[in-house]
């Protein structure tokens, strides 16, 4: 099995506008993606994260460390939350995207993990 990164992104300013009505049911079509993925056994690990302007950054550069506040990037759409999963292939890890994306209503990036040195 290979274990596959799916990142959820969206633009917080959107989001910011989400009636609590709405933002309370993409959590729980999320928390139904989520039973569903611990039931197939690919569940690994899972989380929400808080907004960009909670992030530091952390540079090393000659020796020296920077810390800064975030977010790392200026975009427009950021990370908002992600899973690890098990899936036997790409295939299964996109379908599990599918119903990421369709419980969240936004984009979901799949990316394998690198394999581990021999």
């Amino acid at each position: 099995m290979t274990q596959y990164l799916l990142a959820v992104h969206g633009d917080e300013a959107t989001y910011a506008t989400i009636s609590a009505t709405d933002m309370d049911r993409m959590f729980k079509q999320t928390d139904a993606v989520n039973e569903e993925l611990k039931a197939a056994g690919a569940w690994v690990f899972g989380g929400g994260l808080q907004p960009t302007s909670s992030a530091s950054v952390v540079r090393t550069a000659e020796g020296k460390v920077v810390t800064t506040d975030g977010p790392y990037l200026e975009t427009k759409e950021q990370l908002g939350g992600f899973w690890i999963i098990e899936a036997a292939d790409l295939d299964a890890a996109l379908a599990w995207a599918t119903k990421a994306s369709q419980a969240c209503e936004g984009p979901v990036e799949v990316r394998p993990f690198q394999d581990e040195p021999a």
